[in-house]
């Protein structure tokens, strides 16, 4: 006989366990101390289980048949009643705010050696998030709530960091998904609903016939040695500045005449490897002599363990005469590749590789796979010379 509320209530403990069914295996424990407990009793591939569903008054009567009605449902369906209530329990002890996905993320991209440039910067990018969705549940966020986060870093006039944002929150999502705490990136949605920046190329030097008085005027120097030198290697080597300013004296072999950057410090997470020419030898063996002592090549003047920054080298061209509208320490590698371009001397392919610029169409990637390493040893001797050559012909 199906049980009611009111003889529920009337229940008085009879000093032993006393069971009373409701049907369809739904049953109230009537336990010695005067606890009742809801049970379900359930077969399931031929075998009895039972699962609790909580205490009477704080689950209701009517709350116990639904709960019965579901697990009906369930195994109709196939599933075990008692493994999705611990799936369930186990998924709401788990943090699920947007702010410990992206601190799982962020860890993730520690271990696979992302660089301290990228993931300072995305550490950055997640900051400007935080006060509006860090604590909201990441599978309740709304492409509404993401658009007013990026709408007010848009609002400020970056619309660059703007869209990089909007990729990194969508990294979160994407990421939540593979781990199955999110089922929709909502960041897909807002595609196009961003102002597009201009693109802003950087500026550089790309006539040799101007090229002369900037490497005079890179020689003539007064300011800390450590800059001068870096930017005289910046012109000969043509690396990123990020890679070059984070260089250790370990990484270079003067002997074999090579510079060996780790996977870890390059754009592309390739190791790579950049021929010495004559001239960049004496430079670092001379350099060696008045450098500061640190493992670091250019360590900053406050602290040995700090290199310098990008804006330093920066600072050094505005300096010696050289505007944000005609060079930057970035500009150099477009210098070069102009110059060797036009210069017909050299394979497409080797300039691309001594830039560490990866092949975009994979097809074609899959048949390039050489490093023209020979070509690109002439090559930076020739480019070294050039150098010399225009600084003579001022």
């Amino acid at each position: 006989m199906p049980l009611t509320d009111t003889a529920i209530r009337n229940l008085k403990p009879e000093g032993k366990l006393k069971k009373l069914s409701d049907g369809g295996g739904l049953q109230l424990w009537l336990m010695p101390t005067g606890s009742k407990l809801w049970r379900l009793a359930y077969r399931l591939h031929g075998r009895q289980k039972l699962l609790a569903l909580g205490s009477y008054p704080l689950v209701s009567l009517a709350a116990a048949r639904q709960a019965r009605d579901n697990v009906r449902r369930q195994l109709i369906a196939g599933a075990d009643p008692s493994f999705e209530k611990m799936a369930a329990k186990a998924a709401a002890s788990v943090d699920n705010s947007f702010e410990a996905i992206a601190g799982e993320l962020f860890e993730k991209l520690k271990r696979e050696g992302r660089a301290e440039a990228t993931l300072s910067k995305r550490e950055w990018l997640m900051r400007l998030v935080r006060p509006r969705l860090g604590s909201r549940p990441i599978h309740e966020i709304s492409a509404r709530e993401v658009l007013e986060v990026l709408r007010e870093v848009e609002g400020k006039g970056f619309h660059e960091t703007a869209i990089r944002l909007r990729s990194a929150i969508g990294s979160v999502f994407r990421y939540a998904i593979a781990i199955g705490r999110a089922e929709n990136d909502p960041t897909g949605a807002l595609r196009g609903a961003l102002t597009t920046p201009r693109v802003k190329h950087r500026a550089a030097v790309t006539d040799p016939k101007g090229l002369g008085p900037l490497l005079q005027a890179i020689d003539g120097y007064q300011g800390q040695p450590a800059t001068k030198v870096a930017l005289q290697l910046l012109a000969l080597l043509v690396p990123r500045p990020g890679e070059l300013r984070l260089a250790k004296w370990e990484e270079f072999d003067l002997e074999a005449k090579v510079w060996s950057i780790p996977a870890a410090r390059t754009k592309m997470r390739r190791p790579h490897k950049i021929p010495l020419p004559r001239q960049a030898i004496e430079i670092l063996e001379e350099y060696r002599e008045v450098a500061r002592r640190s493992d670091l090549v250019f360590a900053g003047t406050t602290s040995a363990q700090k290199p310098i920054s990008e804006n330093t080298l920066n600072q050094a061209l505005r300096r010696i005469g050289f505007g944000p509208d005609q060079m930057t320490s970035h500009g150099f590698r477009a210098t070069f590749a102009t110059i060797a371009n036009e210069s017909g001397l050299w394979h497409a392919d080797a300039i691309e590789r001594q830039l560490a610029h990866v092949e975009q169409n994979a097809i074609r990637r899959a048949y390039a796979r050489g490093e023209f390493w020979d070509e690109r040893v002439r090559m930076m001797q020739w480019w070294a010379d050039l150098l010399d050559q225009l600084r003579i012909e001022r």
